[in-house]
């Protein structure tokens, strides 16, 4: 079973659309939308559950240029 993780992006001035393009190529994500607010994207993965969270995030996502910051939320359980 894989982990459901959250995590919102906070983008360079005029980048969210590049960097929203590489997410997308990379096929990580379950769900990617453009936000308002503090973040400007809101992301919906799925952790392989003999991954490491923190490893596997920085692995596959935190190296896309233009990003400024991420806010990852851990799931436990679906209601």
């Amino acid at each position: 079973m894989s982990t459901p993780v959250f995590i919102q992006l906070r983008c360079k001035p005029g980048t969210t659309y590049k960097v929203a393009e590489e997410i997308i190529q990379r096929e990580i994500h379950s769900e990617l939308y453009s936000t308002s607010g503090e973040y400007d994207l809101l992301m919906k993965i799925y952790i392989p559950e003999d991954e490491d969270i923190g490893k596997f995030i920085n692995g596959h996502l935190l190296d896309i240029p233009n990003i400024d910051r991420s806010l990852t939320t851990l799931t436990f359980k679906a209601f």
